[in-house]
Protein backbone atom coordinates (compact mmCIF):
# COMPACT_ATOMS: atom_id res chain seq x y z
CA UNK A 1 0.00 0.00 0.00
CA UNK A 2 2.87 2.37 -0.70
CA UNK A 3 0.60 4.49 -2.92
CA UNK A 4 -1.46 5.40 0.17
CA UNK A 5 1.44 6.95 2.06
CA UNK A 6 1.12 10.74 2.55
CA UNK A 7 -2.28 10.93 0.87
CA UNK A 8 -4.70 13.30 2.60
CA UNK A 9 -7.93 11.40 3.17
CA UNK A 10 -11.14 12.81 4.68
CA UNK A 11 -13.67 10.38 6.14
CA UNK A 12 -17.22 11.08 7.31
CA UNK A 13 -18.79 8.89 9.97
CA UNK A 14 -15.25 8.22 11.14
CA UNK A 15 -15.88 7.65 14.85
CA UNK A 16 -17.11 4.03 14.69
CA UNK A 17 -17.69 0.98 12.51
CA UNK A 18 -16.47 1.12 8.93
CA UNK A 19 -15.27 4.72 9.26
CA UNK A 20 -13.16 3.93 12.31
CA UNK A 21 -11.67 0.81 10.72
CA UNK A 22 -10.87 2.74 7.55
CA UNK A 23 -9.20 5.58 9.44
CA UNK A 24 -7.03 3.15 11.41
CA UNK A 25 -5.99 1.11 8.36
CA UNK A 26 -5.17 4.09 6.14
CA UNK A 27 -3.28 5.84 8.94
CA UNK A 28 -1.29 2.65 9.52
CA UNK A 29 -0.17 2.86 5.90
CA UNK A 30 0.94 6.46 6.15
CA UNK A 31 -2.09 8.47 5.07
CA UNK A 32 -2.90 11.77 6.72
CA UNK A 33 -6.43 11.31 8.04
CA UNK A 34 -9.05 14.05 8.39
CA UNK A 35 -11.93 12.66 10.43
CA UNK A 36 -15.47 13.93 10.69
CA UNK A 37 -18.34 12.69 12.86
CA UNK A 38 -20.85 14.02 15.36
CA UNK A 39 -19.26 12.40 18.43
CA UNK A 40 -16.22 14.46 19.44
CA UNK A 41 -15.38 12.19 22.38
CA UNK A 42 -15.12 9.17 20.08
CA UNK A 43 -13.13 11.16 17.52
CA UNK A 44 -10.69 12.26 20.23
CA UNK A 45 -10.24 8.67 21.41
CA UNK A 46 -9.67 7.49 17.83
CA UNK A 47 -7.23 10.32 17.16
CA UNK A 48 -5.27 9.32 20.26
CA UNK A 49 -5.01 5.74 18.98
CA UNK A 50 -3.78 6.89 15.60
CA UNK A 51 -1.22 9.34 17.00
CA UNK A 52 0.03 6.85 19.62
CA UNK A 53 0.63 4.37 16.79
CA UNK A 54 2.72 6.93 14.92
CA UNK A 55 0.03 8.17 12.55
CA UNK A 56 -1.11 11.67 11.67
CA UNK A 57 -4.67 12.93 11.86
CA UNK A 58 -6.98 15.82 12.63
CA UNK A 59 -10.69 15.85 13.31
CA UNK A 60 -13.70 18.13 13.44
CA UNK A 61 -17.32 17.81 14.52
CA UNK A 62 -19.26 16.99 11.34
CA UNK A 63 -22.98 16.53 10.88
CA UNK A 64 -23.42 15.60 7.23
CA UNK A 65 -26.93 17.05 7.26
CA UNK A 66 -25.29 20.48 7.41
CA UNK A 67 -23.53 21.59 4.24
CA UNK A 68 -21.27 23.99 6.17
CA UNK A 69 -19.96 21.09 8.26
CA UNK A 70 -18.82 19.30 5.10
CA UNK A 71 -17.15 22.49 3.90
CA UNK A 72 -15.44 22.69 7.27
CA UNK A 73 -14.12 19.14 6.96
CA UNK A 74 -12.66 19.82 3.52
CA UNK A 75 -11.28 23.19 4.63
CA UNK A 76 -9.57 21.52 7.59
CA UNK A 77 -7.80 19.11 5.24
CA UNK A 78 -6.60 21.93 3.01
CA UNK A 79 -5.56 24.20 5.88
CA UNK A 80 -3.72 21.48 7.80
CA UNK A 81 -2.17 19.49 4.95
CA UNK A 82 -2.41 21.78 1.92
CA UNK A 83 -4.58 19.49 -0.19
CA UNK A 84 -7.23 16.76 -0.25
CA UNK A 85 -6.59 13.55 -2.15
CA UNK A 86 -9.53 11.33 -1.20
CA UNK A 87 -13.01 12.03 0.17
CA UNK A 88 -14.63 8.98 1.78
CA UNK A 89 -18.38 9.34 2.29
CA UNK A 90 -19.19 6.80 4.95
CA UNK A 91 -21.76 8.41 7.24
CA UNK A 92 -25.18 6.85 6.89
CA UNK A 93 -28.28 5.83 8.83
CA UNK A 94 -30.70 2.93 8.40
CA UNK A 95 -33.71 2.93 10.73
CA UNK A 96 -35.47 0.37 8.57
CA UNK A 97 -39.13 -0.59 9.06
CA UNK A 98 -42.19 -1.65 7.08
CA UNK A 99 -43.71 1.21 5.10
CA UNK A 100 -46.95 0.61 7.04
CA UNK A 101 -45.22 1.87 10.19
CA UNK A 102 -45.24 5.33 8.55
CA UNK A 103 -41.95 6.35 10.12
CA UNK A 104 -41.90 9.62 8.21
CA UNK A 105 -39.27 11.22 10.46
CA UNK A 106 -36.96 8.27 9.84
CA UNK A 107 -37.59 8.50 6.09
CA UNK A 108 -36.57 12.16 6.18
CA UNK A 109 -33.49 11.37 8.25
CA UNK A 110 -32.33 8.75 5.74
CA UNK A 111 -32.84 11.22 2.90
CA UNK A 112 -30.99 13.96 4.79
CA UNK A 113 -28.02 11.82 5.83
CA UNK A 114 -27.69 9.25 3.06
CA UNK A 115 -28.54 11.42 0.06
CA UNK A 116 -28.08 15.05 1.03
CA UNK A 117 -25.02 14.22 3.12
CA UNK A 118 -23.44 12.59 0.09
CA UNK A 119 -24.26 15.57 -2.13
CA UNK A 120 -22.94 18.08 0.41
CA UNK A 121 -19.67 16.15 0.44
CA UNK A 122 -19.45 16.30 -3.33
CA UNK A 123 -20.19 20.03 -3.25
CA UNK A 124 -17.41 20.58 -0.72
CA UNK A 125 -14.71 18.39 -2.28
CA UNK A 126 -15.31 18.65 -6.03
CA UNK A 127 -14.08 22.25 -6.44
CA UNK A 128 -10.88 21.31 -4.58
CA UNK A 129 -10.35 18.26 -6.78
CA UNK A 130 -10.92 20.34 -9.91
CA UNK A 131 -8.34 22.93 -8.82
CA UNK A 132 -5.82 20.24 -8.00
CA UNK A 133 -6.65 18.29 -11.18
CA UNK A 134 -6.67 15.15 -9.06
CA UNK A 135 -8.91 13.58 -6.46
CA UNK A 136 -10.85 10.46 -5.55
CA UNK A 137 -14.42 10.06 -4.29
CA UNK A 138 -15.03 6.84 -2.37
CA UNK A 139 -18.60 6.30 -1.19
CA UNK A 140 -19.91 3.53 1.04
CA UNK A 141 -23.30 2.42 -0.29
CA UNK A 142 -24.91 -0.97 0.57
CA UNK A 143 -25.94 -4.30 -0.86
CA UNK A 144 -29.46 -3.29 0.26
CA UNK A 145 -29.77 -1.46 -3.03
CA UNK A 146 -28.65 -4.48 -5.05
CA UNK A 147 -31.28 -6.84 -3.65
CA UNK A 148 -34.58 -5.23 -2.66
CA UNK A 149 -36.26 -6.90 0.33
CA UNK A 150 -39.18 -6.02 2.61
CA UNK A 151 -38.68 -3.34 5.29
CA UNK A 152 -35.80 -1.69 3.45
CA UNK A 153 -37.68 0.21 0.75
CA UNK A 154 -36.67 3.71 1.82
CA UNK A 155 -33.17 2.75 2.97
CA UNK A 156 -32.47 0.89 -0.28
CA UNK A 157 -33.99 3.77 -2.22
CA UNK A 158 -31.57 6.25 -0.68
CA UNK A 159 -28.65 3.95 -1.38
CA UNK A 160 -29.67 3.43 -4.99
CA UNK A 161 -30.10 7.17 -5.43
CA UNK A 162 -26.48 7.57 -4.36
CA UNK A 163 -25.43 4.69 -6.62
CA UNK A 164 -27.02 6.49 -9.56
CA UNK A 165 -25.40 9.82 -8.69
CA UNK A 166 -22.01 8.17 -8.25
CA UNK A 167 -22.24 6.74 -11.76
CA UNK A 168 -23.18 10.16 -13.10
CA UNK A 169 -20.28 11.68 -11.19
CA UNK A 170 -17.92 9.08 -12.64
CA UNK A 171 -19.00 9.91 -16.17
CA UNK A 172 -18.62 13.64 -15.58
CA UNK A 173 -15.35 13.36 -13.68
CA UNK A 174 -13.08 13.27 -16.72
CA UNK A 175 -9.64 11.71 -16.83
CA UNK A 176 -8.27 13.35 -13.67
CA UNK A 177 -10.70 12.24 -10.96
CA UNK A 178 -11.58 8.78 -9.71
CA UNK A 179 -14.95 7.59 -8.40
CA UNK A 180 -15.47 4.38 -6.40
CA UNK A 181 -18.61 2.88 -4.86
CA UNK A 182 -18.21 0.26 -2.13
CA UNK A 183 -21.29 -1.79 -1.19
CA UNK A 184 -21.01 -3.74 2.08
CA UNK A 185 -23.30 -6.56 3.09
CA UNK A 186 -23.80 -7.50 6.74
CA UNK A 187 -21.03 -5.88 8.78
CA UNK A 188 -20.47 -5.85 12.56
CA UNK A 189 -21.49 -2.26 13.29
CA UNK A 190 -24.12 -0.49 15.39
CA UNK A 191 -26.56 -0.48 12.44
CA UNK A 192 -29.20 -2.41 14.38
CA UNK A 193 -29.31 0.17 17.19
CA UNK A 194 -31.30 2.63 15.07
CA UNK A 195 -34.10 0.16 14.27
CA UNK A 196 -37.22 0.87 16.34
CA UNK A 197 -39.53 -1.89 15.09
CA UNK A 198 -38.87 -4.80 17.50
CA UNK A 199 -39.65 -7.56 14.99
CA UNK A 200 -37.41 -6.11 12.28
CA UNK A 201 -34.70 -5.36 14.83
CA UNK A 202 -34.70 -8.96 16.05
CA UNK A 203 -34.55 -10.28 12.48
CA UNK A 204 -31.60 -8.08 11.52
CA UNK A 205 -29.77 -8.82 14.76
CA UNK A 206 -30.16 -12.57 14.24
CA UNK A 207 -28.84 -12.35 10.68
CA UNK A 208 -26.00 -10.11 11.77
CA UNK A 209 -25.02 -12.43 14.61
CA UNK A 210 -24.97 -15.34 12.18
CA UNK A 211 -22.88 -13.90 9.39
CA UNK A 212 -21.68 -10.30 9.80
CA UNK A 213 -18.07 -9.65 8.84
CA UNK A 214 -15.59 -7.26 10.40
CA UNK A 215 -15.52 -3.58 9.36
CA UNK A 216 -11.88 -4.26 8.53
CA UNK A 217 -13.02 -6.11 5.39
CA UNK A 218 -14.64 -2.93 4.07
CA UNK A 219 -11.64 -0.84 5.09
CA UNK A 220 -9.39 -3.13 3.04
CA UNK A 221 -11.66 -2.72 0.01
CA UNK A 222 -11.50 1.06 0.35
CA UNK A 223 -7.73 0.92 0.68
CA UNK A 224 -7.52 -1.29 -2.41
CA UNK A 225 -9.34 1.30 -4.51
CA UNK A 226 -7.14 4.12 -3.21
CA UNK A 227 -3.82 2.37 -3.76
CA UNK A 228 -4.37 1.83 -7.50
CA UNK A 229 -2.31 3.87 -9.98
CA UNK A 230 -3.82 7.23 -10.89
CA UNK A 231 -4.95 5.96 -14.30
CA UNK A 232 -6.88 3.04 -12.78
CA UNK A 233 -10.42 3.71 -11.58
CA UNK A 234 -12.13 1.01 -9.50
CA UNK A 235 -15.79 1.72 -10.15
CA UNK A 236 -17.73 -0.70 -7.93
CA UNK A 237 -16.78 -3.09 -5.14
CA UNK A 238 -19.26 -5.41 -3.40
CA UNK A 239 -18.07 -6.95 -0.13
CA UNK A 240 -20.48 -9.32 1.62
CA UNK A 241 -20.23 -12.33 3.94
CA UNK A 242 -19.74 -15.59 2.10
CA UNK A 243 -22.94 -16.81 3.77
CA UNK A 244 -25.08 -13.87 2.65
CA UNK A 245 -27.65 -14.70 -0.02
Amino acid sequence: MLAIKDKVIAITGASSGIGEATALLLAEHGAKIVMGARGLDKLQALADRIVNAGGECVYISTDVRKKDDLKGLVNLACEKFGRLDVFVTNAGVGPIAPLDDLCVDDWEDMIDVNIKGFLYGVAAALPVFRRQETGHFVTVISTAGLKIVPNMAVYAGTKNAVRTMMEGLRQEAGDKLRVTSVSPGFVKTNFVDSIANPVVKAQIKELSDQMAISPDAIARAIAFSIEQPSDVDIGDIVVRPTAQA
